[in-house]
């Protein structure tokens, strides 16, 4: 009886000290603008600790509080949302550590989560709060445009008709690709969050996970096949802009790119590895990726079509 009311008490002090640290990184973020950008990815620390040394349910009492704290911090708005979404993965990361789980499970699952979690709070704002944020900023980049073209026509130099265009079509397919911004901003997101709160885990003696190496990772080859699809039913069917085919496979088409662009990369580094090429020049190679991205999805689909791989590891 003693030992389990000493452990109650353990559980109980470990709690309210990682709830207090996690109070203060939320007052940083909502509150201290600079700050912010850095306190914003070790907001689900204190939940992982919590969750992958007590269990689920000590965690989510701890998320009750931390809710009740973020309605009093003032600008629950804010604090509400960040609290709900980073409380919520880092239970889930915390008892996938606790249950041993790799670690590219823990970064599917996480980012599952926290994007369905960002969906259901921007409905909730839409629905109850009037509040769209991606049309406000839409209508605020649109009238900073018109304010610019007007100065520039003021000043004697007006835009060319066809940048116009471009911009309006680039505004017009950022609204289409919505889901998609949903889609890489969760796994970009989850991706920074575990690279650097991982090896803090593993500081304080918490086994945390490792990625296998970036250079071993291969998408199915189910992806070519789809990527393929995707392509023929955009260039047969030329769906209507702005119906439901349109923006199902434009959603579909933008992250079957970002997967063989993804795959492409890594195979850069697979054969970076392959001729033990300096650190140095692979880094140049990753920077020149991004201006190249058509190359490095060609090498994608090429890697995983033709198991490139695999005929240089025979050569060598």
């Amino acid at each position: 009886m003693w030992g389990v009311q000493v452990k109650n008490a353990r559980t109980l002090t470990e709690g309210a000290l990682l709830l207090a640290i996690y109070t203060v990184l939320l007052l940083i973020t909502a509150y201290v603008p600079v700050l912010s950008i850095i306190s914003i990815f070790f907001l689900v620390l204190p939940f992982i600790i919590y969750s992958e040394k007590h269990g689920i349910k000590p965690a989510l009492i701890m998320l009750a509080a931390a809710v009740f704290i973020s309605l009093l911090a003032g600008a629950f708005l804010i604090t509400l949302p960040l609290t709900l979404s980073f409380g919520t993965v880092g239970i889930i990361i915390g008892w996938m550590l606790k249950n041993k789980k790799s670690k590219m499970l823990i970064y599917l699952v996480s980012s599952f989560v926290f994007l369905v979690s960002s969906v259901i709070e921007y409905i909730v704002s839409i629905l109850l709060l009037d509040m769209n944020l991606i049309q406000e900023f839409i209508a605020w980049f649109e009238k900073v445009l018109i304010n610019a073209i007007q100065r520039a026509e003021e000043m004697g130099q007006p835009l060319p008709s066809g940048n116009m265009e471009d911009i309006r079509s680039s505004m017009e397919l950022f609204e289409i690709l919505l889901p998609s911004f949903f889609l890489t901003s969760s796994l970009g997101v989850m991706l920074i969050i575990i690279s650097v709160n991982f090896p803090l885990l593993r500081r304080i003696g918490i086994h945390s996970a490792k990625f296998p190496p970036f250079r071993n990772w291969k998408l199915a080859q189910s992806i070519v096949w789809y990527y393929l699809i995707t392509l023929i039913l955009m260039i047969i069917a030329r769906p209507e802009m702005g119906t439901y085919l349109h923006v199902v496979v434009f959603n579909l088409f933008y992250v079957l790119q970002l997967l063989l662009v993804v795959q492409g990369l890594s195979f850069i580094y697979f054969f970076a590895h392959l001729k033990n090429w300096p650190k140095g020049l692979v880094i140049l190679i990753t920077v020149l990726a991004f201006p190249l991205y058509e190359f490095v999805r060609i090498l994608g689909i090429i890697d995983l079509g033709f198991d490139l791989r695999q005929r240089l590891q025979r050569k060598s």
